[in-house]
């Protein structure tokens, strides 16, 4: 009680229980409301205001949980992975950033109020933390022959907190329902983002132009956005959707794809069979017409591993949407792509067996520590490279990339070791399943790009090392079955792989 007797006065009027009371406190609040909303549409404008109040809206949700932040920030990796706040602070932050802050600054919170009293390293933890650590002394070396810029700087720290999300998704999300909620949201935000690039690459181009550069108040780039095969606007023109670049997108399709095939198939999906038809359509015809034979070839790779693993029906599917590919007049001009890429004919293959020669050079120059990640020492070598696996060892050397496999290792190692535990026909066997094929499509799909360890590409990233704790959050269930129904505030799971705080 306070000592002050007007508040006590006005706390005791609010509290009366008056009808007239409440209706007048009800409209001193819509009145405030309406005049700072009012305020910012004359201060900011219609549309920046509008975003504004929307930012101001979904960071109060986000600040409720960790899932409600896990669950934006996949929404904005599909659907808007670039879209950036139009203000300057130095930069302008990405709306990505702000959820992967506030993910962070709730399970941080949870642990300093004590909510959360453990920390489930798990058999991934070590690897992870050495891979984490090495890319800090690789980081650090490489600024001996290569300037620091601040986009660098801020880049490499947004991929080593993509990297730590995974151990917060394996701490956070510990029960079906979260795995079946989160599964959901990366379904339906991966079918729309298929939908949109399938409809922008079937609308003139003009048009797609048009709307995606109304994006441009979120620092999407305008103009001279439409991709073709080769660059060439004689060839097929290539799905951008909203990640403008068709690889990336392909990238994108490849896990999110997997996810919704596997869901489609497995026995008890997260939701009705029927809903999933749709999604699963759109997402893979996007990354067909993404002309990515990298991706392509990554999602056929994830869906046959778990093909081998359990769901033999997949493996039917996949041979029969194969002879589909081989016989459709629609398709041919894919088949030939895809032939072409095999055989080394055509200019995008041989620039990227010139990128591997190259980047093989680097690497026999500098083969424990690698280059960092700001520049080369050599004026006659360049970073960058078409695989994942060759990045990684330029940029944090080959030391770096058997971490990398270890933690890849470990990740399948769990993975089936769970599938011993679970029942086939089990609904957490076809979320295990799921991600098992979204990380392995990734991974052959790695060969041939380089965006799941590109700081350049943030929100592929994270997406990647998502999955990874989602996949292992789902082997944990499968093998502790009933005993992580913890209540999600107290969050007192007693495992013997837990190191408390």
């Amino acid at each position: 009680m306070t000592d002050n007797p007007v508040l006590e006065r006005l706390r005791s009027w609010l509290t009366s229980g008056n009808p007239a009371v409440a209706l007048g406190a009800a409209l001193g609040v819509a009145v405030m409301a309406g005049l700072v909303v009012g305020a910012l549409f004359g201060w900011l404008g219609p549309l920046l205001a509008l975003g504004g109040v929307g930012v101001l809206v979904v960071g109060a949700t986000l600040l409720r949980s960790t899932e409600w932040g896990l669950l934006a920030m996949l929404t904005l990796i599909c659907l808007l992975p670039y879209a950036a706040l139009p203000i300057e602070v130095g930069f302008r932050p990405t709306f990505l950033d702000l959820a992967l802050l506030a993910v962070f600054g709730v399970w941080l919170m949870r642990i300093v109020s004590r909510t959360q009293r453990v920390f489930d390293v798990t058999a991934l933890g070590i690897p992870i933390f050495a891979f984490l650590v090495w890319m800090l002394v690789t980081f650090v070396a490489g600024l001996a022959h290569a300037p620091l810029s601040a986009t660098v700087l801020r880049r490499f720290v947004e991929v080593l907190l993509a990297i730590v999300l995974c151990l917060v998704v394996i701490n956070q999300v510990h029960r079906l329902e979260q795995i079946r909620r989160v599964t959901i949201a990366l379904i339906a935000a991966g079918g729309l983002s298929g939908a949109l690039g399938v409809l922008f690459y079937v609308l003139p181009g003009d048009w797609t132009v048009a709307i995606l550069s109304r994006l441009a108040v979120f620092n999407y780039p305008t103009g001279g956005i439409l991709r073709y095969v080769e660059d060439d606007p004689n060839q097929p023109m290539r799905a951008i959707g909203t990640s403008i670049d068709p690889n990336a997108l392909g990238g994108l399709m490849v896990i999110v794809a997997a996810v919704a095939l596997v869901q489609l198939f497995a026995s008890r999906p997260a939701v009705p069979r029927r809903w999933l038809v749709l999604p699963a359509g759109a997402m893979v015809l996007c990354l067909l017409l993404t002309f990515s034979r990298g991706s392509m070839i990554g999602l056929a790779a994830g869906i046959s591993l778990v093909g081998v693993l359990r769901y033999r029906r997949l493996l039917v599917a996949l041979a029969g949407l194969a002879v589909l590919l081989l016989i459709l007049p629609p398709t041919q001009v894919y088949v030939v792509r895809l032939v072409e890429g095999f055989q080394g004919q055509d200019l995008a293959t041989q620039m990227r067996f010139g990128e591997y020669k190259d980047a093989l050079i680097l690497i026999g120059r500098y083969p424990v520590l690698g280059v960092g990640f700001s520049g080369t020492p050599d004026i006659d070598l360049y970073l960058g490279v078409s695989m994942v696996y060759l990045l990684i060892a330029e940029q944090v050397g080959l030391v770096g990339l058997f971490l990398f496999l270890v933690v890849v290792a470990t990740f399948f190692a769990i993975v089936l070791r769970a599938l011993r535990h679970i029942p086939p026909g089990d609904e957490r066997e076809g979320y295990l399943l799921a991600y098992t094929a979204a990380l392995g499509g990734a991974l052959a799909g790695g060969v041939f790009d380089h965006f799941f360890f590109n700081i350049n590409f943030l929100h592929l990233v994270a997406l990647f090392w998502v999955v990874i704790g989602l996949g292992v959050a789902s082997a944990r269930l499968g093998v502790t079955g009933v005993s992580e129904q913890t209540d999600e505030n107290t969050h007192h799971p007693t495992r013997r792989s837990q190191m408390r705080l």
